[in-house]
């Protein structure tokens, strides 16, 4: 991710990002409770989950995702692709990226699967409880574990 607008810089109406998402890659299904998304495609080609549905999204295509809906999003193209993501109140996201994630020199450096982070390890991290996000594991079954918890409390794991 690339901060673009942070909500420092909007007093906390919205922050703005550009995802590059390597071929195959992507987020997998997560839902923010505090915060509403909208999704703006660039390059390349998308397919993203809203709720039940499914939709595939190219450049200049448009998503709007409303605080508390279940969504994922995987490069379904054969190349990088990359989208501008804001999301409204701004500064709960980028202090996330900022706590779990991990600064690169170079926004232009592509990504390898194997230089992702884990997101089953990382739907474990407190940090995803404290910031209002819930990610859902799969493994081939429909969804295997849903971590939730406060920020009062150490995330559970139920079957």
């Amino acid at each position: 991710m690339t901060f673009k607008a942070t909500g420092e810089d909007t007093g906390d109406a919205y922050a703005l990002f550009e995802s590059r998402t390597p071929p195959g890659m992507g987020m997998p299904p997560h839902r923010q409770r505090y915060e509403d998304e909208a999704l703006y495609v660039l390059e390349g080609a998308y397919t993203l989950r809203i709720g039940d549905r499914h939709q595939r999204l190219q450049p200049d295509d448009y998503a709007f995702v409303p605080r508390g809906t279940v969504h994922a999003f995987t490069n379904t193209g054969s190349s990088p692709a990359r989208m501008l993501i804001m999301v409204s109140p701004g500064g709960i996201h980028e202090q996330f990226f900022a706590e779990a994630g991990e600064l690169i020199a170079d926004p232009a450096t592509s990504l390898t699967p194997a230089a992702v982070p884990d997101m089953q390890l990382l739907a474990a991290c407190r940090h995803a409880i404290s910031h209002g996000t819930t990610l859902w594991l799969g493994s081939g079954r429909r969804w295997e574990a849903v971590c939730a918890g406060t920020t009062t409390s150490t995330p559970q794991c139920m079957q």
